[in-house]
């Protein structure tokens, strides 16, 4: 049998694959079995930050596989702490609770609120505000806080407690505080799956406006726009905000498993002994890869971050086949006229890897990208756009 089909008999049938197996791979090309080559321009979903098997990376990860490869929470190893501070000291923000993904950073984000609010006002306050298309994880609680419904219809009754707004309409956010006992409002400032839509600054200014003016947190979930990948460290960065709380993975690990919640002297007490756990959270080997990340993310680095996503925008807004082009940094949205599933199968037969994120072709490549390989890739996705 081959691994596809191997797949195909005993992995669950979750996942819309491509037909497209990877072998190998260094930097942002990857390889098949038979050798083609293909440009990518996925990162994993935004993972590896890095691109494939990247040296520095490696020998981070390898030497703390050689020291301890998992303790428990129970003591302390150097990369968890050294992760933790250089998160804060980046941040100015005070405390950080690991987790193993971007939905348990965001189901720690929404512990956090509602014991906030418990502690303060009193147990009912405790709906969260969330925007509607926006998207926050699979779990029951976290696909409650996606404002989709479509990924709601399979697994009802979820977890009650959150409320829907409209984005970029800041009397729609509110009517839905003025209407329900609110804890917290949570945000993407850049809505992935939810078409690589970037939130309006003014927006985002009125959200932070309303939670100091009634005492409710401001939750960004960073778990996608996080580390880099839109030209700042964080993507709320670029709106001249700091938040209660954020959450953030995919990019952190740089292709291992790590999520993170971070919060802000008015949270960093909110949580105490026995109030939360992750068995694999913050483990020495995840934590040594996500520093080697973080260390990188420099100013210097993120200008090229920056140059590289408006060389991107430049080639493909107004390009023939293009109808319009979003996101922000190096999360990029494409709408075509031709159906995205038909651009990224050419694509693919074109030796470049593209995602999608709704109707449009969604493009987050390595950030460390190099240029000549961002251009070849461009110049294919272009060409499959204006047949």
């Amino acid at each position: 049998m081959s691994f596809l089909e191997l797949d195909k008999q005993f992995v669950a049938n979750t996942y819309a694959r491509f037909p497209v197996e990877i072998v190998s791979g260094k930097g942002s090309l990857m390889y098949s079995p038979e050798g083609k080559e293909y440009i990518d321009m996925g990162s994993g979903i935004g993972v590896t930050a890095f691109g494939i098997s990247d040296d520095e990376w490696v020998k981070a990860v390898t030497e703390q596989l050689g020291k301890v490869q998992h303790t428990s929470n129970l003591y302390y190893t150097e990369p968890c702490a050294r992760l933790a501070q250089i998160i804060c000291e980046r941040t100015g923000m005070k405390k950080v609770f690991f987790g193993n993904s971007g939905a348990e950073a965001n189901e720690c984000a929404i512990k956090v609120a509602r014991k906030y609010a418990a502690d303060k006002k009193g147990a009912d306050y405790s709906v969260i505000v969330t925007l509607k298309n926006s998207f926050h994880g699979r779990t029951l609680t976290t696909l409650a806080a996606t404002g989709q419904d479509k990924f709601h219809e399979l697994f009802t009754p979820l977890t009650p407690g959150f409320a829907y707004a409209t984005a970029n309409d800041l009397e729609s956010v509110k009517e839905a505080v003025a209407n329900n006992k609110v804890c917290a409002i949570m945000i993407e400032c850049v809505q992935g799956e939810g078409g690589v839509i970037a939130l309006d600054k003014d927006f985002i200014l009125g959200v932070k406006e309303i939670c100091e003016k009634e005492d409710i947190l401001l939750v960004v979930d960073e778990v996608q726009t996080g580390n880099g990948r839109t030209g700042s460290l964080y993507a709320y960065m670029n709106y001249g905000i700091k938040p209660d709380v954020f959450t953030t993975a995919k990019g952190l690990g740089g292709g291992l498993p790590i999520g993170c919640c971070v919060m802000n002297e008015k949270t960093e007490g909110v949580l105490g002994f026995g109030d939360h756990g992750s068995t694999f959270g913050g483990n020495p080997v995840c934590a040594a890869g996500a520093v080697s990340v973080m260390q990188r993310l420099d100013e210097k680095f993120l200008e090229e971050v920056k140059a590289k996503s408006k060389f991107v925008f430049d080639e493909l807004r107004g390009a023939k086949g293009v109808e319009s082009v979003s996101g922000l940094g190096l999360m990029i949205g494409i709408k075509t006229v031709r159906p995205a599933k038909e651009i990224i199968s050419e694509c693919i037969e074109n030796g470049v890897l593209c995602l999608s994120a709704k109707d449009k072709v969604r493009l987050l490549p390595a950030l460390n990208i190099p240029m000549e390989v961002l251009a070849k890739a461009v110049k294919i996705i272009k060409d499959a756009c204006a047949k």
